[in-house]
């Protein structure tokens, strides 16, 4: 599946957030706008940096009445990790079966250093 057209509704999901509740987009309807942040994998140096960016500007997010969600194919024990190490202030939700990353199109085949593999 490829990523949503501009101005369609998001595909519905419940995930597993990194304190084992699950999280639906439909918890957010009509009260809040959802912004989706799909990474890779927790605790590793890009992804933190991404991660902290976020913590550091969410106020602004928060000011325009939405909310950050992080997706990652993380084990919800990684995330909850995730989550401490860096002073998180957001919700991470695990994805392990990557269904969320393929509705959106970010889930595929890519090329690192001569290897390929499947990931977001």
């Amino acid at each position: 599946m490829g990523m949503p057209k501009p101005g369609s509704l998001a595909p519905a999901f419940t995930l597993t957030d990194q304190n084992g509740n699950k999280i639906s987009l439909k918890d957010f309807q009509g009260e809040k706008h959802v912004v989706l942040y799909f990474y890779p994998k927790a605790l590793t140096p890009g992804c933190t940096i991404q991660a902290c960016g976020l913590r550091d500007s969410l106020r602004s997010l928060e000011q325009l009445e939405s909310v950050a969600l992080g997706v990652s194919p993380d084990p919800v024990a990684r995330l909850k990790k995730f989550e401490e190490k860096e002073g998180l202030n957001f919700t991470l939700l695990s994805d392990k079966d990557h269904a969320l990353a393929d509705k959106f199109g970010v889930w595929g085949l890519k090329k690192f250093m001569g290897r390929e593999y499947m990931g977001i």
